[in-house]
């Protein structure tokens, strides 16, 4: 039997605008995407008969089609009519409903996982068209990197690696529904949009504070103004030194980008005692577009 351990990276969003809403109940976006190395660990194992099991080590999550690995692993299946099945092992570290797309990634690590495992020659192009079907996220979390998101997210283009820094991550113990929030934000116009452009030339640049400076996401005040922890812990990691700080996605994660990991340590201890966060983590950006 053949087994695969993948490595399924988490998310930031550097930036995160809104544009305007599809009849579809999907929204135009456009966003600047980080790659940060906190991962789940997935493993695949080579079953001989057909069928997708599901095993991981958070008891609440699904173990069947409710689960986007399981509908991954489906749809490839599915199209290709493969005779023997899979099993699914999800180790997960990335924080859960918490805007860092750690579905997305283990969606993704399964569809780039069995590809390999039986032999479906696609390419990473192909990867993607197919993860689009599966979620929004999920084919940046094929690409991965430093990456501009258009349309609603699946429209990617490859930026300049993100300047050399710490990331710090909290996830407060709350959870939120991202299509709770995208609801709340359609019903007031958006007053002030993030400087995508800002982030990209400072990205050319190499400039940190310039990135930091113009980082910024539309869904952070429907968020924030539920849960006022999230600001708490922004203005925590901004007392601590952090060049910018920032809520990822529909939240509640918080990241803080901070030139020096001394700093970065002392805010994590800080976050800790107050017991701002369940989740605490200190992670540098990937930036090699590499294998698995």
């Amino acid at each position: 039997m053949e087994k695969m351990e993948l490595k399924a990276l988490g998310k930031i969003n550097l930036g995160l605008d809104v544009l305007g809403r599809r009849e579809n109940g999907y929204h135009d976006v456009r966003m600047v995407m980080q790659t940060v190395y906190l991962y789940d660990n997935v493993i695949l194992v080579e079953k001989p008969n057909r069928g997708i099991e599901i095993e991981t080590n958070l008891s609440y999550l699904p173990r069947d089609e409710n689960n986007i690995a399981w509908k991954a692993a489906a749809l490839l299946t599915e199209e290709f009519q493969i005779s023997r099945g899979v099993k699914i092992i999800l180790d997960k570290h990335i924080p859960v409903a918490a805007g860092m797309a750690g579905g997305s990634a283990n969606a993704a690590a399964v569809l780039y996982g069995m590809n390999q495992m039986f032999r479906l020659g696609l390419s990473m192009k192909d990867l993607m068209k197919r993860g689009v079907k599966l979620g929004a996220d999920v084919p940046y979390c094929i690409m991965r990197g430093t990456v501009l998101a258009e349309g609603i997210g699946e429209e990617l283009t490859a930026l300049a690696p993100m300047p050399r820094c710490q990331i710090l991550i909290a996830k407060p113990s709350i959870s939120v529904s991202t299509r709770t929030v995208y609801e709340k934000l359609d019903n007031k116009p958006i007053e002030e949009h993030p400087d995508i452009d800002g982030i990209i030339k400072g990205l050319e640049a190499q400039d940190l504070g310039k990135v930091a400076s113009s980082m910024g996401n539309v869904l952070e005040k429907v968020t924030a103004g539920e849960y006022p922890v999230i600001t708490k812990i922004k203005e925590c990691m901004q007392r601590h030194g952090a060049v910018g700080a920032m809520m990822t996605g529909s939240g509640p994660t918080v990241f803080g980008i901070f030139s020096d990991r001394r700093r970065a340590k002392e805010a994590y201890r800080s976050i800790k005692i107050q017991r701002l966060a369940r989740q605490v983590y200190i992670a540098g950006p990937h930036n090699v577009r590499r294998k698995w």
